[in-house]
């Protein structure tokens, strides 16, 4: 069974890593169909050709490998000036151009994608991660505003029988020990915590600060218990205690303790909610992305030197697909897997808009800086009084971006390779 739900749950990211791609693309397909260009081939995945069909002058299609996406639109690049490509690099450039002119053949200059407005073509490279940074705000919204997230309540889970020392292994009380403040009290699993020393709470973490703020101390605590409402007195005791401050960080001090655990329940934040938390990731996604290279390269040495990996580092498809399998052959509630496994895609989703923004050929994000610097190019010689100088020739950087390319298969190859052998673990 455990087996089997490790396969589900990949499957199951897998699917939704694919249902991202097309997506994307469907991000760049529209608008681009909006504006009359035409558009050759909507394909998901790279490779062989798994099934494809034609409908009106597109090819629609599924690949092999569920690596990315494309769309295929007519006159990526502008026509050629007739000067021939130089350097070492100019069989590369001249092939893109030769690939350039066949997608125009045929095709009316008006319906060219280097033909649109710059305000165009940027909206139409900005559809693609647009559309993921959306999937990722809907994921979110559904799990955070729709579900929910735990929350501690007022409501006493347990009570514990015994004040156990701070960093022990045991679990249970042993005669000697002494009677926790709670049990000393008359505190019961099932009381509601209305009131702490006079002043009213709402949820655990008030009721805990007040506790933590009287070590030694004789106050009172008010509980709601079949209906009616009973005063307890209770004394805290000095205790190193780990709990998480009212800035939700995790701290170990010597604060007063009761010794009761409260109930959880899910509550629905409000609708921003889940956008605020895209946002927040979407910072820490870009801080990886900014230390890539040296990340990858850490992620090489921990993988050659056995070193556990840092679970905030970047992985791959590969190690997006282990978690989940490993979320849903956990013990835990079904909800609480599900919810993980929505909370990866979307995260997914988050890298791949981050990552398609990078300002580099061939990513969605080069695209966009070419469109920009055609528009500063026509503003200046607008301003200069001058004619209109020919469209940013794109083609002329294929060889950068071949180079773009080849570090983008190394840097995967290196994540593929961790995340097989030494992959980051819950």
């Amino acid at each position: 069974m455990t087996v089997l739900a490790f396969i589900v749950g990949v499957v199951i990211v897998v699917l939704g890593l694919g249902v991202s791609i097309a997506l994307h693309e469907i991000g760049h397909l529209v608008p681009a169909k909006k504006f009359g260009v035409r558009v050759g081939q909507y394909m998901v995945g790279m490779g062989p050709t798994a099934w494809s069909k034609r409908v009106g002058e597109t090819e629609y299609g599924v690949k092999w490998l569920p690596i990315g996406g494309y769309i295929s639109m007519a006159g990526m690049y502008p026509s050629g000036d007739g000067k021939p490509a130089r350097g070492v690099f100019k069989t590369l450039v001249q092939d893109a151009q030769d690939a350039n002119e066949e997608s125009r053949e045929g095709v009316d200059d008006s319906r060219t994608f280097s033909a649109l407005p710059t305000w165009k073509r940027v909206i139409i490279m900005l559809g693609g991660p647009v559309m993921n940074l959306v999937i990722a705000i809907v994921l979110f919204t559904v799990v955070v505003s729709g579900i929910g997230i735990p929350q501690n309540t007022s409501t006493v889970a347990s009570v514990s029988q015994c004040v156990l020392p701070a960093g022990t292994d045991k679990t249970e009380c042993a005669a000697d020990d002494p009677e926790s403040p709670a049990a000393a009290a008359g505190l019961m699993p099932g009381d509601t915590i209305v009131a702490v020393d006079g002043t009213a709470v709402s949820d655990f973490q008030a009721a805990s600060e007040i506790i933590r703020a009287h070590p030694d101390d004789t106050i009172s605590v008010v509980v709601e218990r079949d209906g009616g409402e009973e005063t307890l007195t209770m004394t805290p005791v000095l205790a190193t205690n780990e709990y998480v401050d009212s800035d939700g960080q995790l701290v170990t001090n010597e604060v007063g303790f009761a010794g009761f655990g409260p109930t959880q329940e899910r509550v629905r934040q409000p609708a921003w909610a889940g956008t605020q938390q895209v946002f927040d990731q979407m910072g820490r996604v870009a801080g990886i992305i900014s230390q890539l290279p040296q990340r990858i390269w850490q992620t090489g040495v921990d993988m050659f030197t056995g070193q556990e990996r840092d679970p905030n580092g970047p992985i791959s498809v590969i190690g997006v697909g282990r978690l989940a399998g490993e979320v849903a052959a956990t013990e835990a509630p079904i909800l609480n897997r599900t919810i993980v496994m929505i909370q990866l895609v979307g995260s997914v989703n988050i890298a791949l808009f981050a990552f398609n923004m990078l300002p580099l050929l061939p990513l969605d994000g080069g695209h966009i800086v070419v469109a920009l610097w055609d528009a500063i190019k026509h503003g200046w010689a607008k301003l200069r009084r001058r004619p209109r100088p020919r469209p940013a020739d794109a083609s002329r950087l294929v060889p950068l971006t071949l180079v773009v390319v080849v570090l983008m298969i190394g840097m995967s190859a290196v994540l593929f390779a961790a995340d097989i052998f030494n992959p980051v673990t819950l």
